[in-house]
């Protein structure tokens, strides 16, 4: 099949040529290049279309390009133009993005569309290939497009979007999730897959390092955003007191500098900045615990980090505030934490440390379950199944 992956994907070219740091998604682009080689190693074609999204205004005109520096060279990335102008901005990226996607159906036929997120250029995008040439949609769901993070009705959301949202939801023709509750929003009677992560190649090469082999190392990796609670994991880190131990920051972002301000006179916290998949894997595989401290959210189990399975099967242990309801199988390998306050992030890393509790793992059951053949075949069986039916005649159930 040939398969439009439509999905806000941000490759190395982009980051050079547009201001992308305050809208930056380390993790979700990462996802995206695995399910992308996942379908393309079963047999399918698969182009990405990216609005290349820019947040900060500024009336300035960014033209439309294919990412030279490609994750597969069989996967081509192409970036609609973007002109970030208040009350411009969204419209801009929708039919930009829309244009593209027609002119590459038109030359070249799919068979089936995937959609990551319901923002608005990918509602549009799910409009036109439900409607004109009735493609089937599926939907990458990783985030609960109508709360926020307090569980809450999403505020600002405009009445026409979410009717628009929530029709393209109710006919898309199959879906995959990272939790159970995302899941559960879908039409109960269309294929749907469960997928926490995917274990990457370089992960699977990198793994199985010896206790010897590892290092006393903590390890965040990421995008460095106020949310993702890497400012109370500085903060916290000299209180933890764990001698011989250092703390590794691998990923870019906004508030790079003022992080790095913040671990001003601490030489065993060690900045990284952002590293290529193989690197990263490598430095995953040396540490013993990796931590997620992001903030809290009251969504009902709307999220599971993608990057707690890649911590998972390099055999780390995992400290992380609550994600909703984990598998038994993936939970024997993770420490709660409550909130993400410098106390608690501090008490919990002693916790861990003083216990031994880093040495329970569970990459054994993370690669049975997420290993790319497994998540290959499941993936595979999902876009057939999907592909059969016609969008338009799920919007009429």
């Amino acid at each position: 099949m040939r398969i439009a992956y439509i999905a806000p994907y941000q490759g190395p070219a982009l980051k050079a040529r547009r201001p992308i740091t305050l809208n930056l998604s380390l993790a979700g682009s990462v996802k995206m290049e695995g399910i992308a080689r996942m379908l393309r190693a079963s047999g399918h074609e698969v182009e990405i279309f990216s609005q290349g999204e820019v947040v900060e205004l500024a009336l300035k005109y960014y033209p439309g390009f294919t990412e030279p520096v490609r994750f597969h060279p069989d996967i081509p990335v192409t970036y609609s133009s973007a002109l970030p102008v208040r009350y411009l901005n969204g419209l801009w990226q929708g039919s930009r993005l829309l244009s593209l996607f027609k002119a590459r159906h038109h030359a070249a036929p799919f068979d089936l569309v995937i959609i990551y997120n319901l923002k608005v250029p990918q509602v549009m995008c799910a409009e036109y290939a439900r409607q004109r040439p009735g493609l089937p949609v599926v939907l990458e769901y990783e985030d609960d497009n109508f709360l926020d993070i307090d569980g809450q009705p999403g505020r600002g959301l405009r009445p026409g979007y979410v009717r628009r949202a929530r029709k393209v939801m109710s006919s898309v023709a199959g879906g995959l999730a990272c939790s159970p509750h995302l899941l559960a929003q879908l039409p109960a009677n269309v294929p749907q897959l469960l997928v926490r992560g995917v274990v990457g190649e370089e992960i699977m090469r990198a793994c199985g390092k010896t206790a010897a082999e590892k290092k006393n190392w903590v390890l965040f990796s990421g995008t460095l955003y106020r949310t993702k609670g890497v400012a109370p994991l500085i903060k916290a880190w000299p209180q933890a007191q764990l001698a011989g131990w250092e703390l590794h920051l691998a990923g870019d972002g906004e508030d790079m500098a003022s992080l790095k301000q913040l671990a001003a006179g601490h030489s065993d916290i060690i900045f990284h900045g952002l590293v290529r998949p193989p690197g990263l894997a490598e430095l995953t595989s040396l540490a013993r615990i990796c931590i997620n401290p992001h903030d809290l959210s009251r969504q009902p189990g709307n999220v599971f980090a993608f990057k707690i399975i890649e911590y998972l099967a390099a055999g780390a242990h995992v400290i992380s505030t609550p994600m909703g309801a984990v598998e038994k199988e993936l939970a024997a390998g993770i420490t709660f934490m409550p909130d993400n306050t410098p106390e608690t992030i501090a008490r919990t890393l002693r916790q861990v440390v003083q216990s031994g509790a880093w040495r329970q793992t569970t990459w054994r059951a993370v690669h049975d379950l997420y290993r790319p053949d497994v998540m290959q075949n499941a993936l595979d069986h999902l876009v057939r199944a999907s592909a059969g039916r016609s969008c338009s005649a799920a919007a009429d159930r």
